[in-house]
């Protein structure tokens, strides 16, 4: 596979270019641009352009598209050109590609591939979407122990044209067992005849094929390894996750993170493509559960009718509490769901952070509560501002440990804790806001 230096840095054209810059930024474009420039085509234009190109970068061009491009090239093109394309592209990419086809076309595309080919795509597609075999490829170098340094560099040039990546290889014993791992510097500066058995590392870091890809990209970071071997529960070699495809993943596990902060089901499509039935139906379910909870916040406010009709002032400031409430809410959660999701914080962790978020949430309310007594002093005098004042004071408190202890509760219930935050948070808070602003309120002035 070509690397980035091999192709020049070239401004892309505008897509009503003369034929002659067209052409040449086609031939000599980093597939990378090429693929995003032919998303911008008719998708009458685009198979013409990449059939012309020799078969690897045509493959290459097209693993770049996106799965939505893909998946409408894949209805057009016969299967004889797609399964070209598919035997040259890289494994993980194979799958991926194999994954978005329907039923019917994945039939039609397994006729016109070899069997190592449609074995190995069947292998890797049963792994779920979420875990280390969803991501994995079995594109990687393997040595055996009982090597020399000469012999295994002369092994690493025969499987190089074949492998993702040739830096660290894999030592494996006469089952497919993981006994040890080899990096390429290791291996160079090593003496002539030294067996890779006496220099290899023989503890490998490696990971479950079950493992969220998640924690898979997480281990890569931590231990930052370029791929990361992952086994079996009889630790045979299954394939490797590269750090390429662990950071794809994590841009999708935070993609999905903000969908579901946002209170959107998450969905692959990129945004610019999804359709209008696609929006609305990911939007819809969380929009219509939000109206029940609103009703909560409808219900207070008539419960309180006669205090709001005697002190009409106290509608003045129910916007400006509320949404403080929802704002401490939804940023102790943010915090929250980050923490949680890069591992800085545990279950276990909760009473202490409970307790200092108390601390905090005290400051905060503290100082929003004498940022908007004067303003109630001016609108209503000394009542109305004792009333806003500790209203503003306790919808900080409980709105903020609203927010830090909903997405503790979601994981202890193996739930997803990013649904936690903002319009969640925010309803809860709002609902609770209510409550609180008109008791206060109700308790002062009486008294």
């Amino acid at each position: 596979m070509k690397n980035a230096d091999q192709f020049p840095n070239r401004s892309t054209p505008s897509i009503n270019a003369p034929a002659d810059i067209i052409t040449e930024f086609v031939a000599t474009a980093h597939p990378v641009d090429l693929a995003d420039w032919l998303g911008q085509l008719p998708r009458s234009e685009i198979w013409s352009l990449i059939a012309d190109m020799d078969l690897a970068r045509r493959a290459l061009v097209f693993s770049h598209l996106s799965p939505e491009l893909q998946a409408d090239l894949a209805a057009e093109v016969s299967p004889q050109d797609l399964a070209e394309i598919v035997t040259q592209m890289e494994t993980d990419d194979r799958v991926d590609f194999f994954n978005l086809l329907t039923p019917v076309e994945q039939h039609r595309l397994a006729q016109h591939l070899a069997d190592e080919e449609r074995e190995n795509i069947r292998r890797l597609s049963a792994h779920d979407a979420d875990t280390a075999g969803a991501i994995m490829t079995t594109d990687y170098a393997t040595l055996g122990a009982d090597m020399t340094t000469q012999e295994a560099i002369a092994e690493l040039r025969r499987q190089a044209p074949n492998t993702e990546t040739i830096y660290r290889s894999y030592i494996l014993d006469g089952t497919g067992r993981l006994i040890g791992s080899l990096r390429l510097h290791e291996l160079i500066l090593a003496v002539d005849d030294a067996l890779i058995g006496d220099i290899m590392d023989q503890s490998p870091i490696s990971v479950p094929v079950t493992m969220d890809r998640e924690d898979v990209a997480k281990t890569i970071a931590r231990y930052d390894i370029l791929a990361l071997p992952v086994t079996d529960a009889d630790g045979r070699l299954l394939g490797i996750v590269t750090h390429d495809d662990a950071a794809d993943a994590m841009q999708a596990e935070t993609t999905e993170d903000f969908q579901k902060i946002s209170t959107v089901l998450p969905f692959t499509q990129n945004l610019r493509e999804a359709g209008i039935g696609i929006l609305y139906s990911k939007r819809i379910v969380w929009l219509a559960l939000l109206v029940f909870g609103n009703l909560f916040s409808g219900a207070g406010i008539a419960y309180f009718e006669e205090t709001i009709l005697a002190y009409v002032s106290l509608v003045f400031f129910l916007p400006l509490l509320i949404d403080s409430s929802g704002n401490a809410g939804s940023q102790s959660a943010t915090l929250m769901v980050r923490a949680l999701a890069t591992g800085d914080v545990a279950l276990k962790d909760w009473r202490n952070l409970i307790l200092r978020e108390l601390v905090v949430a005290s400051a905060l309310g503290a100082t929003m509560a004498l940022v908007v007594l004067p303003l109630g002093a001016v609108r209503g005098g000394a009542e109305i501002a004792l009333t806003v004042g500790l209203t503003m004071f306790m919808v900080v408190i409980i709105g903020s440990l609203v927010g830090m202890s909903l997405p503790f509760l979601l994981s202890r219930l193996r739930l997803d804790p990013a649904t936690a935050s903002g319009p969640l948070v925010t309803t809860i808070s709002d609902g609770v806001g209510v409550l609180i602003y008109f008791s206060i309120a109700t308790l002062v002035l009486a008294i």
